[in-house]
Parts: structure tokens; sequence; C-alpha cells
């Protein structure tokens, strides 16, 4: 066969192209894809065609005696596919990123690691009391975080000492490796452990970060916590995370807001609700009363005949509102309160209300008259 043909390019294609179209292909006849016997047959075509157009030495063979080693059969140079159906080869984030790590990938991961870079964002959880979320509060939390190191100002290197090409690397960030696999000589491209894809590493390291450009240090920080401010809220406090490296930004850092709750108020909000008891006669004469907020005590002025349930706004004795001078409201829902048990006056005085009621009624002599 020829592997021109089989790969779809002409003879003087270049490089590029032969690469191209065979990754097109592979991609379109992969096994992992579930496809037919002659997909498969076809996958191993286009594979063995690459071998050959792949390799400049094999190429240039194939070009001057029309076969690769000798070899004959239907094959370009009797590439061995035996044990194919072994080889476990994972494509989990998607046919590209194989090729990628064949083709360069791994080159392009390398080059972004020699910038600055960036520091990681740090994520508290701060507990609040309700009184510390309605009204605001400043709160003292103590965190773990890398820190740019003092010694050496975070460049990694001893200070006097010079920042040199990585001796593993040797300045590229990367390390080489090829590989023969079922699908011929490998090549990828892996971000260097010495240098972590910077390709330079400090003549002498620092002796307080060993090069590492951070230290890791515990903080006491002081939050500032805005009246009003919800449960499950989250304040940003920007470069407050862990120190970049290379000159790269800090981190942010987030503190989750958990508000606890209260035993005489009720937030929904901005808004705060309370239930306030009274006596039947409150109920059926109106009373002023006193109804207690999160701001103090107001009066409110219950007209006659209020029914149980009925619920009162009170405008403006709510929570305030974020970053605002505005405030929620206050509900207060009124529940009559059955008297206790009576006294012999209160009896009396309750048949006369009966009486001038025209009430055909029976009292029952247990209850509060009993």
């Amino acid at each position: 066969m020829d592997p021109y043909k089989s790969l779809g390019v002409n003879k003087d294609a270049s490089e590029v192209e032969i690469k191209k179209a065979y990754r097109k292909l592979a991609l379109k006849y992969h096994p992992d894809k579930g496809g037919t016997k002659e997909d498969e047959n076809k996958f191993k075509e286009v594979t063995e065609a690459y071998e050959v157009l792949g390799d400049k030495q094999k190429r240039a063979q194939y070009d001057q005696f029309g076969s690769v080693g000798g070899a004959g059969g239907g094959g370009f140079g009797g590439f061995d596919f035996s044990g194919f159906q072994n080889v476990n080869v994972d494509f989990g984030g998607g046919f590209g990123d194989i090729f990628d790590s064949f083709f360069g990938g791994g080159a392009r991961k390398a080059q972004k690691n020699r910038g600055p870079l960036r520091g990681n964002d740090i994520e508290i959880v701060v507990h609040l009391t309700f009184e510390e979320a309605v009204f605001g509060a400043t709160k003292e939390v103590e965190i773990s975080r890398y820190e740019k190191c003092e010694h050496c100002k975070g460049m990694g290197n001893e200070p006097g000492s010079k920042i040199v090409d990585c001796t593993t690397c040797h300045g590229t960030g990367q390390h080489i490796k090829i590989q023969r696999t079922p699908l011929g000589q490998i090549q990828t491209a892996a971000t260097c452990d010495n240098c972590h894809g910077a390709g330079k590493i400090p003549e002498k390291k620092c002796r307080e970060c060993h090069g590492e450009y951070r230290t890791l240090k515990n903080q006491k920080i002081k939050i500032k916590i805005p009246a009003g401010i919800n449960d499950k809220a989250a304040i940003r406090l920007s470069g407050k995370g862990e120190a970049g490296v290379r000159g790269g930004e800090a981190g942010d850092l987030f503190a989750h807001i958990s508000v606890s709750g209260s035993k005489e108020f009720e937030r929904e909000g901005n808004d705060i609700k309370t239930t306030q008891s009274i006596h039947l006669l409150q109920a059926v004469l109106g009373d002023e009363i006193t109804v207690k907020t999160i701001h103090g005590d107001v009066t409110l002025k219950m007209p006659a005949g209020t029914e149980s349930g009925k619920v009162f706004k009170l405008k403006g004795d709510g929570v305030q509102k974020v970053g605002t001078t505005q405030k929620g409201e206050h509900f207060v829902k009124i529940m009559i309160e059955m008297p206790g048990k009576l006294t012999k006056k209160e009896r009396e005085l309750y048949e006369e209300l009966v009486k001038e009621a025209k009430l055909n009624i029976k009292p029952q002599s247990k209850g509060i008259f009993g």
C-alpha cells in the first residue's frame, strides 16, 4: 500500500500537512469510537502510514526504494500491531488532548509556566452572632497562607547569587521523551520537574524558602463586616490570598458568612418578624403596647377590636440594607392570650358582659372558671 494514498496527501506534502492528515483520519477511525472492523483496519493503515511518513529517514527510504526496512507484505515496512488491543489510551479529555501531548501540548504548558503565576485564593468561614450581622462588626481571623519570602524578595535565590538556566532542561522549561508505541515513535513534551517549567533556577537557593519563592505563615487579618449582611453571603478581600510566584499578583480571600439565629427575632431579608401576646381585653378595647425591636422599644397604638393573628408594620425598624442607610420593616403579629384562672369578681364581671350582650351561653365549671 502507498502511505501517501492512505493519508490522502501528495508526495511533496509538508510535515505539517502529513501530521494534520493523520490526526484527522486517526480521530475518524479510532477504535474507541466504537466503529466497525473495517474502521479498525483503516485506523491501523493510517497509523502505519504515519509511522513511515512521520519519520524523515523512513520517508526518504520509502521515496527511494518503495518500501521501508525491506519488509514485504501488504504493509509499509512491517509495523507490528500485535497486542494493539491491549494498549490503553486515555481519551478522557477528548481526542484533542492526547494529540496535543503528542504534538507539543506539553511545550505550551511549559511556556505558560515561565511567566508570573497568580497566587491561590483562600476561602474561610466567619461565624457571626445575630447582632453582629445586623449592626456590623470587625472580626479578627487567623489564616495560614503562602507569603512572598522576605529574605529573597520572592526571587527564590540567595541574595547575591544569580538566576541561571535550569541544568535539567537547559532553559527550555520542558523535557522531551520519545517512546515507541503501537502508534510508532511518539514524542511528548512534559513540564520540567526541576524548574517547574520556568526554565530558570537559582544558582543558590534561598535559605529561607529553598527556592520556592514563598514561605508558609500564620497571619491575623481583620475583616470589616458591614451592617445588614446576610447568612451565606461572602466578602471578597482582594490581594489577601496567597502570594503569587515570579511577580504574579496575590490571590483573594473569600470570607463566607455564617450567622447564628436569635431567640427573640426572626429575620427575613432585611425585615424582622416577632409575635406578641396581648390580653383579651386589650384586643377588645384597644391599647398602646410596647414592642421590642432590634433598635429598641417602640410604642404601637393598637385599635379596639384587634383580632388574633393581626400583623402590624413598624416602618423602618428592620435591618439596614448593606451599603445604604435604608432599613427594612418590623412586622409584629398579635396573638390574643386567654386569661388565666378567674377570681370570683372577674367571673361576675364576665357574666354581666354576657347579659349585656344578650348571649345565650352556658358557662362551664372547668377551665378558667374552675
